[in-house]
């Protein structure tokens, strides 16, 4: 019988206590994050806020304390001025007008100061050196002693998710989870091939 975990985890232990995934990156729901991403239709938030919600809920048993802090992973500076915004704080400041406990979302409290490549194709080892070093935590006392939910939209290999989660105990949070809308497996990762699927996505938005 298996542990739950997926051979990433059971290749590296990750900083994140669980990490919960509404569905798989594939079909419909992958339509969806790139209309967000990359066609820029911001109303797509709403739903996909619903279904992280969902994610959020499931690990709020695990958390000892009554109202753990939201946290999305960060974009660059310099993607988030080329794209306008950061999806998964449009996601995640959605989620919470759908949790019947309206949850602490701290926007600034984790900043990406390193730019990072695409991790497709990289080794356990290369993903690590690519992640190491790309994430600080802009004021300490936010997150000391305080459990924290990290969310992002898309988990692939868990990562970028476990370094968060490790800047964000250095700094002093209790314990850390992570909750995304999609997660991809296998060669299913959403870096690929991402011109390709335009199309796709147009097709999606005629019916959202």
């Amino acid at each position: 019988m298996g542990d739950g975990r997926c051979a990433h985890c059971r290749e590296g232990e990750p900083e994140f206590e669980r990490a919960v995934s509404f569905g798989e990156y594939a079909g419909r729901l992958r339509g969806l994050i790139h209309l967000l991403k990359y066609e820029r239709v911001t109303p797509v938030a709403a739903p996909l806020g619903g279904m992280m919600a969902k994610a959020i809920a499931e690990l709020l048993p695990e958390c000892g304390q009554s109202r753990p802090l939201l946290v999305a992973v960060p974009l660059h500076k310099s993607r988030r001025r080329a794209r306008g915004f950061n999806q998964a704080e449009l996601i995640v400041r959605a989620a919470r007008k759908r949790l019947a406990e309206k949850l602490e979302f701290a926007g600034d409290v984790l900043v990406r100061q390193r730019e990072t490549m695409s991790q497709v194709g990289l080794s356990r080892e290369e993903r690590l050196e690519n992640m190491r070093g790309a994430f600080r935590v802009s004021v300490a006392g936010r997150v000391r002693g305080r459990d924290v939910i990290v969310v992002d939209d898309v988990m692939t290999t868990g990562t970028t998710l476990s370094e968060c989660a490790r800047v964000l105990r250095r700094a002093g949070a209790e314990r850390v989870w992570a909750a995304t809308v999609a997660r991809a497996f296998g060669a299913e990762l959403p870096e690929v091939a991402e011109g390709k699927e335009e199309d796709e996505a147009a097709e999606v938005a005629a019916s959202v």
